[in-house]
């Protein structure tokens, strides 16, 4: 006697598919914002230290332990709106402005989550919440201690047309591109609030060859 062929309950089918692609959606957007994600390196702005093309690992897990950067740590954050001009530069208020935050429920999961059309910046910290910072005569003091960039080519001049001495702002960080001629960062646009940080890089994976872990590195010079 022959088995009678089994009825695939098609809705039955389609609700599990469903179910189990939305618990793998929430999973990859929780590990990706909260854990960890890869990153391109798309500009100039970090060479010698990162190339155009380097592919990154980016450690997010700051967002749940709410531990801030260490100075010398290299961090992807969110392009602040505007950069200052001569007419609106504040050292006693130094603070990177972002005047268009997304509104919505929506609009900012695509925004902050997905990071659907977002601009980000990736950068060195140089200073953390409450140190002053001078530049002068083509180097950066910390607390009136020289800063020694050992990542930064021979011979390297660093120079601010707009924010030069100043005290970083609790909540806040200072950062540099390691290529200061070509580097659009905090010397123009103001400092970073800790809760615009991405991520920290980890690890540069591609190319393989080049493949590194990147260290904290102890960049004041007491002398």
């Amino acid at each position: 006697m022959e088995n009678k062929p089994t009825k695939i309950n098609w809705k039955k089918e389609i609700i599990e598919y469903t179910v189990l692609i939305v618990i793998s959606f929430i999973i990859a957007i929780t590990v990706k914002y909260f854990i960890f994600t890869f990153t391109e390196v798309n500009m100039t702005s970090m060479v010698p230290t990162l190339q155009p093309k380097d592919r990154l690992l980016l450690n997010r897990t700051m967002r749940i332990t709410k531990k801030r950067p260490k100075r010398g740590d290299i961090i992807t954050f969110e392009a602040p709106t505007k950069a200052y001009t001569k007419n609106d530069v504040n050292n006693a208020e130094p603070k990177a402005q972002y005047i268009e935050e997304k509104k919505g429920f929506f609009s900012r999961f695509l925004y902050y989550v997905w990071e659907a059309g977002k601009i980000s910046y990736i950068k060195r910290v140089i200073g953390l919440p409450g140190e002053k910072i001078k530049i002068e005569d083509g180097k950066i003091y910390v607390n009136e201690q020289l800063l020694d960039e050992q990542y930064l080519k021979e011979n390297v001049i660093t120079t601010s047309n707009n924010l030069d001495d100043f005290m970083i702002p609790e909540g806040y960080i200072f950062a540099m591109g390691d290529n200061r001629s070509g580097s659009k960062d905090c010397r123009e646009f103001g400092c970073i609030p800790i809760k615009k940080i991405e991520g920290i890089a980890t690890f540069r994976i591609l190319p393989f060859s080049k493949f590194r872990k990147f260290k904290h590195h102890k960049i004041i010079k007491y002398s």
